[in-house]
């Protein structure tokens, strides 16, 4: 089973997209029996949008702990306000007593282990949600991470690994991921154990910038990696610098998708360009882009 997972150094690249653009070419290729697909960005998930889905299970994700204070045994004494460094307990006058804002704690238990008469617990916190879900091209993994919460780079592990289970138990040999926008934690979760990165690039300063980021952070995980740039003829001076960067870096740029007005609409009727409209000319790019990409997890 091969992961190829679709990364870029910030988002509005054109990612998600392209994505689902390549969910619809894999379901219609005769040489592939199916894919299992990952939307990784579990901060603002939205590759549903475009490839359909009905949840089939819905599970609960546990990101940590929170602190809690029972008003009965709590003499007042402030120790675990003095010992808090979030600032996440307040005395309250309504409540005569102290009590913790769940949205500043940390669980960092500190409040725990100091109170003298143990009115403190540490309760498990549901940070989200992850589900496992039926596209229109396949069995579908995303999750959605409550406001506020951490763990985000665990959530995307955790979707991965039942993605991955998903993928051996129904023996599709292709788990095509979604990466989250950037290079923080979920970024280096969803690259995990990837066959494949494509970097996704647009040829703008910025664009150029980002591309040096997701191109270190593959490089320092010796990740085989490749680059797509996107819109490429609104700036062919921004793309030829980003090509010439990608050869100082030894990245490989296997394809390049023109502007294309058909991609806005098929967006806004909640379709991949290659599903809306196959013989477009951004369709046409993906579909060769998608025979190097094949091409590529064969060599790998």
């Amino acid at each position: 089973m091969r992961q190829i997972v679709l990364l870029s150094g910030k988002g509005g690249t054109g990612k998600t997209a392209l994505a689902s653009s390549f969910a619809r070419l894999v379901h219609s290729d005769p040489d592939l029996p199916g894919a299992v697909f990952v939307d990784a960005d579990v901060d603002a998930s939205n590759l549903a949008l475009l490839i359909g889905s009905t949840p089939s299970e819905t599970h609960e994700f546990i990101g940590g702990e929170t602190a809690v204070i029972d008003p009965v045994p709590c003499i007042a004494c402030g120790i675990c306000q003095e010992s808090c460094r979030f600032d996440a307990i307040r005395f309250s006058e309504d409540a005569g007593g102290f009590a913790v804002d769940p949205l500043a704690c940390e669980g960092c238990a500190a409040c725990f282990y100091q109170c003298p008469v143990e009115a403190v617990s540490m309760v498990s916190r549901l940070a989200g949600h992850w589900f496992r879900s039926e596209s229109r091209f396949g069995p579908f993994f995303h999750a959605r991470l409550r406001p506020a919460q951490e763990n985000s780079g665990k959530l995307v592990a955790l979707v991965r690994e039942k993605a991955k289970e998903a993928a051996v138990d129904k023996d599709h040999p292709l788990m095509i991921v979604d990466g989250p926008p950037g290079i923080a934690c979920p970024a280096i979760a969803a690259v995990t154990g990837a066959d494949l990165v494509l970097i996704v690039a647009e040829p703008t300063v910025s664009g150029l910038h980002d591309l040096e980021r997701a191109g270190r952070l593959t490089a320092h995980f010796r990740l085989e990696t490749v680059v797509c740039i996107n819109k490429t003829d609104l700036y062919a001076e921004g793309a030829e610098r980003i090509k010439d960067r990608c050869r100082a870096l030894g990245l490989k740029v296997i394809g390049s998708i023109p502007f294309d007005e058909t991609v806005t609409r098929a967006l806004v009727e909640g379709h991949p360009v290659t599903e809306y409209r196959p013989g477009s000319n951004a369709s046409l790019a993906i579909e060769r882009l998608w025979g190097r990409v094949k091409e590529r997890l064969c060599e790998v």
